[in-house]
This record gives C-alpha cells, sequence and structure tokens, in this order.
C-alpha cells in the first residue's frame, strides 16, 4: 500500500474522530444557535428601525424627559402634572413594588395558617380550610378582583358618609382615611434606630439558636429581640422630642351637602383600587401557597413528631421546631413560584386603574406612541424584579437544604 493512501486514510480517521467527538459536536452546535439568534435578534431590531422610520416615529428613551401632563391618584414620591414621564414610570414602578411587598407578606402569613389548618384534626377548621382553598383557587384571579372591587368596596357609604373604627380610621366611596405621618427634625434617627434594632434582633436570634443547639436551653431571644425592635425607636422618639406627629383626617358633616365629607389636605386617604388589588393577590395567592405548606408538612415522616413527643415537645413545638424546618426544604422552592405569579400577576392593576407600572406607562404609551420603549421597560422591570425574587429565594433554599457528607 502506497505511503500517501496510509496517510490519507489516517488522516480521514482523525478527522472522523475529531467530528464523531461528543464535546466538538456540542461547541459546534452551540455556536451555530448563538450566531442564529444574533442574527435573528439583529433582523427584528433592523424591521422595527425600518418600520419605525417609515412611520415617523422616533426612536429612543428621549420621550422620557418630556413632561407628562396626566396626574396620579396614588404617588409615594413628590409628582405633580408637570413632572416627566420617567417621574410618572417611577411612581408607577414604586406601586407595584408596595403591592407585590405588602401582597406577598400577607399571602404568606395567611397561606402558613390555611395550611396547618387544612392538616388539623379539628374536622371544621379543616373543612373550612379546605373550602377555602377550592373556592379561592378555581376561580380566575381577574373576576375575584372585580367581586372585591366593585361588589364589596363600592357597597360602602358615599363621599359625604363614612363607617369608622376605633375613633382613628374611617372608610367611604373614596377610599380608607388614616392619620397621616407628619415628620420633623429627627425622624431619621428614629427610622435608624429601628434598623438597628431590626438587625439587633436578627443577632440575637441567630445567638440564641446556636446557644440552644449547643446547650439544649432557649434563651429568650424572640422576646429580647421584640424589646429591641420597640425599644430602641421609642427610646429614640421620646429623646429627640417627639419628631414625629399624626395629621388626623377630618370629617366635615355640617352645612351644604356638597361641602361635606373630608378636607382636602387632612389626613392620608388609601385608594379603594390599591385595596381591591391587594385582596385579590393576597387571597388568591394565599391558596396556593396553603397547598405548597400542606404538601410540605405532609413530607415529613410521622415518625419526626412522634420522637418530638416522646421527648415532651407538645403539637405547637413539635410543629415549630421539628416539622416547619425540614418542610421548609420542600416548600421554598414552589413558594418561589407563587411569589414570582403574584408579582406578575400585578399587573392586572390596569383593570380596576390602579396607577401600577403597567398602567401609568399605558397612559405614557397613549400620548407618546413610544410602544416598543414602553414594552422594553416593562420586560425589564419584570424580568429584574423576577431574577432578583429568584435569587433571594434560592439563597434562603440553599441556607435550608439538608447538607450530606
Amino acid at each position: 500500500m502506497a505511503a500517501g493512501d496510509i496517510g490519507a486514510r489516517s488522516f480521514g480517521g482523525r478527522a472522523a474522530a475529531f467530528i464523531n467527538n461528543p464535546a466538538v459536536r456540542g461547541l459546534v452546535f452551540q455556536i451555530a444557535f448563538v450566531v442564529a439568534l444574533v442574527w435573528f435578534a439583529w433582523d427584528i431590531a433592523d424591521n422595527t428601525a425600518r418600520n419605525l422610520q417609515r412611520a415617523n416615529i422616533a426612536a429612543g428613551y428621549g420621550f422620557l424627559d418630556r413632561t407628562a401632563g396626566f396626574g396620579i391618584v396614588q404617588k409615594l414620591v413628590d409628582y405633580t402634572e408637570a413632572s416627566s414621564y420617567g417621574r410618572a414610570l417611577l411612581v408607577g414602578l414604586l406601586n407595584t413594588l408596595l403591592v407585590a411587598g405588602l401582597g406577598i407578606l400577607i399571602a404568606t402569613i395567611l397561606g402558613f395558617i390555611i395550611g396547618v389548618a387544612r392538616l388539623s384534626s379539628n374536622w371544621l377548621i379543616s373543612r373550612i380550610a379546605t373550602a377555602y382553598i377550592e373556592i379561592l383557587r378555581n376561580i380566575p384571579l381577574l373576576l375575584q378582583l372585580f367581586f372585591w372591587y366593585f361588589a364589596v368596596l363600592r357597597s360602602v357609604p358615599g363621599m359625604r358618609e363614612k363607617w369608622t373604627f376605633l375613633g382613628i380610621f374611617h372608610i367611604n366611596i373614596g377610599g380608607l382615611h388614616v392619620p397621616r405621618p407628619v415628620f420633623a427634625d429627627g425622624a431619621g434617627t428614629v427610622g435608624i434606630a429601628l434598623i438597628v434594632g431590626i438587625i439587633a434582633a436578627l443577632l440575637v436570634g441567630r445567638w440564641g439558636r446556636k446557644r440552644q443547639e449547643a446547650t439544649g436551653q432557649a434563651p429568650p431571644a424572640g422576646w429580647i429581640g421584640a424589646a429591641l425592635i420597640v425599644g430602641l425607636p421609642l427610646v429614640a422618639f421620646f429623646a429627640l422630642g417627639r419628631p414625629i406627629s399624626f395629621d388626623v383626617p377630618v370629617f366635615n358633616d355640617q352645612g351644604p351637602i356638597l361641602r361635606r365629607g373630608f378636607q382636602a389636605g387632612s389626613g392620608m386617604t388609601v385608594i379603594p383600587e390599591f385595596f381591591g388589588l391587594l385582596l385579590a393577590l393576597s387571597l388568591y395567592t394565599a391558596a396556593y401557597i396553603a397547598e405548597t405548606v400542606r404538601a410540605g408538612i405532609s413530607a415529613v415522616g410521622k415518625g419526626q413528631s412522634e420522637a418530638a413527643h416522646s421527648l415532651g415537645l407538645r403539637n405547637g413545638q413539635t410543629l415549630r421546631y421539628v416539622v416547619i424546618p425540614q418542610a421548609m426544604r420542600v416548600i421554598i422552592p414552589p413558594l418561589t413560584n407563587q411569589y414570582l405569579n403574584l408579582t406578575k400577576n400585578s399587573s392586572l392593576a390596569v383593570a380596576v386603574a390602579y396607577p401600577d407600572l403597567v398602567s401609568v406607562g399605558g397612559t405614557v404609551l397613549n400620548q407618546t406612541g413610544q410602544a416598543v420603549e414602553m414594552v422594553s421597560i416593562w420586560m425589564i422591570f419584570y424580568l429584574g424584579l423576577s431574577l432578583l425574587t429568584s435569587l433571594v429565594m434560592n439563597i434562603w433554599n440553599r441556607r435550608v437544604a439538608l447538607v450530606e457528607r
């Protein structure tokens, strides 16, 4: 056989081995996929730019500096009609974060309570929890939102009347009227004292857990933490001459009918759209969290509870110290999904005119015609918030996960 033929066959064998190498083929396919994806994205961007140019629509985010010219009924930062579109979107963003944050907190607390209640040995409590879960999670969220907003919150007294709770909380068709905090010099120091108290309480709780693991004795870390959280701000509050006061809402029930009602500028009003959205999101998501909690608790072997009882722990202590810590390993991953769903479902606020990011952004879009830019802002916000939530929950999940030795 000629040397050339041997060399050719040797080269062909190496080439075939190189091509059939799974690592090489995987790399080639990945490169091809990235190239195709980049080309696809460039084609979409180029086509969009051509269409915008053809429609005489200026691209870019320069419109955010222009005057908005519309009002927003609920705002957590200073905003007027003379503010910019960017400021308006910031107001909508903060409103979204507010309803999502409070919704997650309420849904988590309520979901854990109902999830534990469904496993209760008390027949009535168990059936009530089951009915709650089966009813609320099988009714579409949008219908529940309409129920709370139109059927419940619209049945309260009109603008010239009110319902009063404890003499300081008032509700009518205009919303919930509560005292408005007024901050003077030194109020920031009280806030810092509160933060320091919370951090100190967390450190005390960590010390208490370590001591309990080392000695078997549980110090009163909970009471010490509560004293720090409440005591430090109170000490700062009185030491600085009470820099925080409250402006009470003033209701006028005398004179002509058109002059009756709450005086403008007195107290603080929480709009009914916020309440309706918060109730719908919290109660709906709590039903799913309750099922997640029930599944997590059921995944813990009965032997764990029996062992805890044999050591003299009561039912509440067994649930708190033995069952729930082990169940959290099962609960956290699906709980993350429910937090993400609640945050994204908050975009339904547009159905009841609550000024969240989607609602405010829709107004900006209608006035400016910057559809691509507004959609990109919505996508970036919800994507970023979802990734941040997932990051926090994944860190928590790693902290409670079993560590194999």
